[in-house]
C-alpha cells in the first residue's frame, strides 16, 4: 500500500505541458535528419499546441528548423549534455591520442567545444618547452579568430552555421582579424575543403594555431582539438606539416569517441 501510493503521490506532481515538450525532444532524438511538422502525428497533440512548443524551443536554441520546415535537435541540447557530463566521455576518449599529438610535434595541444556564442577550451596539454603557450581549461574564445571554432563551424550544418553566424560580432583584436560574415564564410569553405583550420594571429598577434573537427558517430562536428604555440615557432611551413599531425590525430579521437 505505501509504494502505491507513494506512486500516487508522485504522479501527481507531473506537469503535463513539460513531459509533452520532452516527448517533442525525444521524438527528434530518434529521427536525426529531422521531421515536418505533420510527421509528428504519434505525439498525438493538437496542430496548435504542437506549433506553439516547436516555436519555442526553436526561440530557445532547442531545435532548429530548416527552410523547408524541418525540424531537428539544436546544438544546445548538446552543450548542455557535455556540462551534465563535465565532457568526460570526450577528454577521456582524446586524452593518450592529444598527448601523443604533443609528443609529436612539441607544442601545447587542446581539446574545445562551441557554447553559445563563443569557444570554450575542455583540455589542454602543455608543451614541455621552456616557452610556451599556457591555454587554461574553462577558457573562453571568440568564434571569428580561433582555430578550433573554425574548425567546428565549417562543418555544421548549413541551417545551424548560419544561426551562428549572425549572432557573432567580427570584434577587431589584430589586423589579421576577420571583420565582416562574407570573409569568414570564405574561410569556412577553405577550412572544409582542407579539414583544417588555422589562426594566425587574428586575436593575439604573436599567437599560431591549427584545429581539426572531431566529429561523432552521425558525423557531427562535437569538438576540435588544436595545436598551438609562438609565431617565432610556428611559421607558415611548421603550421603545414603540423597540421597533417592535427588531422590524423581529429580522425583518430572521431573513430573511437562513443
Amino acid at each position: 500500500m505505501i509504494k502505491k501510493n507513494s506512486k500516487k503521490t508522485s504522479s501527481q506532481y507531473l506537469v503535463p505541458a513539460l513531459e509533452r515538450g520532452l516527448k517533442i525532444l525525444e521524438i527528434l532524438a530518434a529521427h536525426p535528419g529531422g521531421l515536418l511538422m505533420n510527421e509528428m502525428k504519434e505525439l498525438n497533440l493538437p496542430p496548435a499546441s504542437l506549433y506553439r512548443m516547436l516555436v519555442t524551443f526553436t526561440e530557445l536554441g532547442y531545435i532548429v528548423k530548416d527552410n523547408v520546415d524541418r525540424y531537428r535537435l539544436g546544438r544546445k541540447l548538446l552543450s548542455l549534455a557535455y556540462k551534465g557530463l563535465d565532457h568526460s566521455n570526450l577528454t577521456e576518449t582524446s586524452a593518450a591520442f592529444q598527448r601523443s599529438l604533443r609528443n609529436t610535434v612539441n607544442e601545447t595541444v587542446a581539446l574545445g567545444v562551441i557554447n553559445g556564442g563563443e569557444g570554450v577550451v575542455v583540455d589542454t596539454i602543455r608543451s614541455e618547452q621552456a616557452v610556451c603557450v599556457y591555454v587554461q581549461i574553462g577558457h573562453h574564445f571568440p568564434l571569428h579568430t580561433a582555430a578550433p571554432a573554425k574548425a567546428i563551424l565549417a562543418f555544421l550544418p548549413a541551417e545551424e552555421q548560419a544561426q551562428i553566424l549572425d549572432r557573432i560580432k567580427f570584434t577587431k583584436f589584430t589586423e589579421r582579424t576577420i571583420t565582416n560574415k562574407k570573409s569568414y564564410l570564405a574561410e569556412l569553405q577553405k577550412v572544409r575543403k582542407n579539414g583544417v583550420a588555422f589562426d594566425t594571429g587574428e586575436e593575439i598577434s604573436d599567437l599560431r594555431c591549427v584545429a581539426a573537427p572531431i566529429f561523432d558517430s552521425r558525423s557531427y562536428p562535437v569538438a576540435a582539438i588544436w595545436v598551438t604555440g609562438p609565431e617565432s615557432r610556428l611559421n607558415e611551413k611548421r603550421l603545414q606539416e603540423i597540421s597533417i599531425h592535427v588531422k590524423e590525430t581529429a580522425e583518430k579521437i572521431s573513430n573511437n569517441i562513443i
